[in-house]
């Protein structure tokens, strides 16, 4: 297989199998309960000070009628806890709650060993061509966004 076919194929591939396999190892028996696509939402409500609805829904490109359904699924699952802002009532934030902390960690744990994988063993020439690639396939990306 030539650069281009190998590069064609792990492109149309590999999301896909980045999804499975990240399902695979996140979705413990601890955290069996919730999806992927949950766990990326607790990454984006993140470890440190509570986030308005908006600008959650704004980070992950959805509405806030579709997050508030993944919202009350995860305060309903013990991951997420919602509160009204002492500086103004009508604002909702949300945090992750202590099973939310939790599940971050373990996520971004994954992320880390995937990152060190890919790494592990390049130069650091190498190691620069490949960020430039994937700069370059981002940018390819978000001009369809």
């Amino acid at each position: 297989m030539d650069h281009y076919e190998t590069i064609n194929d792990i492109l149309v591939n590999l999301f896909n199998e980045i999804w499975d396999i990240e399902e695979k190892a996140l979705i413990t028996e601890e955290f069996k309960n919730i999806s992927v696509n949950d766990m990326h939402i607790m990454e984006v409500i993140g470890i440190h000070e509570p986030k308005n609805m908006s600008a959650v829904a704004k980070m992950l490109d959805v509405t806030v009628g579709t997050l508030t359904i993944a919202i009350n699924n995860l305060v309903k699952k013990g991951y997420v806890k919602r509160e009204r802002s002492s500086e103004d009532r009508r604002v909702v934030l949300i945090s992750l709650s202590d099973k939310g902390v939790k599940a971050y960690y373990h996520h971004k744990k994954f992320h880390k060993e995937m990152v060190e994988s890919v790494l592990n063993g390049l130069s650091d020439r190498e190691t620069d061509s490949l960020v430039a690639a994937m700069i370059k396939l981002r940018e390819f990306f978000r001009q369809y966004n």
